[in-house]
């Protein structure tokens, strides 16, 4: 594997210097990057396959899949998908709306797939349909350049199965296969170039991943060009990487660190694999510390805190491996193990894009050992936007609540300033309900990426705060131009915790409002909101959507069951108060989703002008506290 390879401390130090440096310094660093780029190019680049494993660490792989029970029963799985993969017909150009991202990353899937079978077995079957794919991907027109992420996809593909197969394939089919690569790839992005070169997203590090992929494939036969598009990703890919938060939160939310994270982590691997260098791109302490801030990303139910534009579901992820490794932190793979295991149980379909990364597990996993839990139960980071989180344990029984500020305009940001999720006796409680797909909303006309207050993502319900569990005043939205900050944050007993000040998200509807989340040492839950009414009257309603089933006992008190276990929804204070449902099922628009099984249980209620109002949630596992505490104000946690 790559692991230890020695890193040239002229490499580590520029790099490291850029991605320190204020924007006035940044050309010369950049210079002096690109210097170090071509220093290292002079040496001589690995032969084919020198993408990710060598020849040599193949046998180190199938060691290990043969030895470790786990990681054999994943390779079992992904060579039946690979072997289904045979009698599916070849990619074909489809465009969908704007993207042809879908066919890019149904290319991915099966090259990587398909590859990696042929390098561990040596089957011809598996070489010959890698081969038809790629052939395929190669006739197409083009690679869809205006919509560049399809463009850095396929070319990921391409350059794996080039590279891989390189000794196996026809020197006819080399050539269509590298001029594919260099034509609807790499010069593209010259011919192309687009906003995605320096940008922060998740989109550098797709299209410059892909891109270094596909030109480290093809040095040998475009030194120019390959050396042209590695400077350029190198001068760029601090901003992505400089966008984590101070202990490596993600901005754009759980989901998307997954995305941006895997080919910001094939990029740095591709590099060090080729040419015995990241250029110290993984002593990046915000993107290697951005491994926990995923890890806690997931509660006990291993369903992710999804906020922003993130979906509930989350599924084995190989970039974990990566940093496991490369950081010696077994307990990095805590849930990694837990999918993994129920991952082999699953019967896969050879058909779509899912788990399209799913070979680089395998290549980078550590042998399965004891992986004892990780030692921090709560994790805070105040970048953008603002998170934190607390659990009892590391068991899947645990209590876990997760908290987020910030503002609606943050990258893939949605109206869920204060919103929550909760997990508790392994069912998640307190829902988010994700993101609704792009297609169905841009199909209409409608700009979906202006993050104006009047934009039409807001007439979104799953984008706006009525679909979500925190504040709706006056039935009016959160204000995209304002950000909440964490003010507090505790990991201690008896009561940790994590608060912020959302009263610039209701700038005009309150005059202040503030909201804390906090664990007990019985494993309840609480939810305290203070707020104060302006000049005016301030109706406000207090919601947290569930799955569960709801009874309403009285006008303070609900019990919630799911699954066969109970949750007891107790407001200890609140002027006013009478719990109802609310309908989240069927949302008001027509091009809204529905959401099927879900509800909203909470309370509205009016607060008289310039009074203040304290709103207290308890949320029990079990069902209802018999002697519920005492909570005090949020000045006193």
């Amino acid at each position: 594997m790559n692991t230890g390879i020695p890193r040239p401390w002229w490499t580590a130090m520029a790099v490291c210097a850029l991605l320190a440096m204020g924007a006035a310094s940044v050309a010369a660093a950049q210079d002096d990057v690109a210097d170090q780029v071509r220093q290292a190019l002079e040496e001589p680049v690995e032969s084919h396959p020198r993408l990710f494993f060598s020849a040599e660490e193949a046998e180190q792989i199938r060691e290990r899949l043969d030895t470790d029970p786990l990681l054999g029963e994943a390779w079992s799985v992904l060579r039946a998908q690979a072997d289904a993969m045979l009698d599916l017909d070849p990619i074909e150009r489809d465009q969908v709306g704007r993207r042809l991202l879908g066919v890019s990353r149904t290319a991915l899937r099966r090259v990587s797939y398909l590859a990696f079978a042929y390098r561990m077995t040596g089957e011809d079957a598996y070489l010959e349909k890698a081969e038809e794919e790629m052939l395929a991907a190669a006739d197409f027109s083009d690679w869809n350049p205006s919509h560049f992420l399809d463009v850095g996809e396929m070319t990921a593909a391409l350059a794996i199965g080039y590279d891989w197969l390189y000794d196996g394939l026809s020197s006819e089919s080399r050539e269509t296969i590298r001029e594919a690569i260099v034509d609807k790839g790499l010069q593209t992005s010259f011919d192309e170039a687009g906003w995605w070169v320096s940008t922060s997203n998740n989109w550098s590090p797709v299209c410059h991943g892909g891109l270094t992929m596909g030109a480290l494939a093809v040095i040998d036969e475009e030194p120019e060009l390959a050396e042209d598009v590695i400077v350029r990703a190198m001068e760029n890919i601090h901003r992505p990487m400089d966008a984590y938060g101070p202990n490596g939160a993600y901005p754009e939310g759980p989901g998307y660190w997954s995305y941006g994270t895997s080919f910001n982590v094939l990029f740095i691997d591709a590099l060090a694999s080729a040419l015995g260098t990241d250029f110290g791109l993984s002593e990046h302490e915000r993107f290697m510390a951005s491994s926990w801030y995923y890890l806690h990303m997931h509660g006990p139910t291993l369903g992710y805190y999804n906020y922003s534009d993130n979906s509930e579901s989350s599924s084995v992820n190989p970039p974990m491996y990566w940093f496991a490794r490369n950081l010696d932190e077994p307990s990095l793979l805590w849930k990694e193990q837990r999918k993994l295991a129920e991952f082999v149980e699953t019967t896969p379909s050879a058909t779509g894009s899912g788990n399209r990364l799913f070979p680089f597990v395998l290549i980078w996993a550590p042998t399965f050992d004891v992986i004892e839990p990780p030692d921090q139960l709560h994790y805070v980071d105040e970048g953008e936007p603002p998170v934190g989180v607390h659990r009892t344990a590391w068991d899947e029984n645990a209590t876990y609540i997760g908290l987020k500020g910030g503002s609606p305009s943050d990258p893939h940001g949605q109206m869920d300033v204060g919103s929550f999720v909760m997990d508790a006796k392994g069912v998640r409680w307190g829902v988010e309900l994700g993101v609704q797909s792009y297609n169905s909303i841009e199909a209409l006309g409608m700009n979906l990426w202006d993050m104006s207050q009047d934009s039409d993502r807001w007439t979104v319900f799953r984008w706006n705060n009525r679909s979500k569990n925190t504040l709706v005043v006056n039935d009016e939205l959160q204000r995209v131009d304002g950000t909440a900050p964490i003010t507090a944050f505790s990991d201690e007993p008896p009561m940790p915790h994590t608060i912020t000040d959302m009263s610039p998200v209701y700038e005009g509807q309150l005059a202040d409002t503030r909201r804390g989340a906090a664990l007990l040492e019985n494993g309840a839950a609480v939810i305290q909101d203070e707020l104060r009414a302006p000049d005016d009257n301030a109706e406000v309603r207090w919601g947290m959507i569930t799955r569960a089933d709801v009874e309403i006992v009285n006008d303070t008190q609900a019990i919630l069951r799911e699954d066969g276990e109970e949750l007891g929804f107790h407001v200890l204070e609140g002027e006013g108060v009478s719990l109802e449902i609310y309908d989240t099922e069927t949302p008001p628009e027509e091009h809204d989703h529905p959401n099927p099984g879900t509800r909203m249980i909470g309370f509205t209620v009016n607060v008289e002008p310039d009074a203040e109002a304290r709103f207290t949630v308890l949320l029990n596992p079990g069902g209802l506290a018999e002697d519920p505490p005492s909570i005090g104000p949020l000045a006193e946690w």
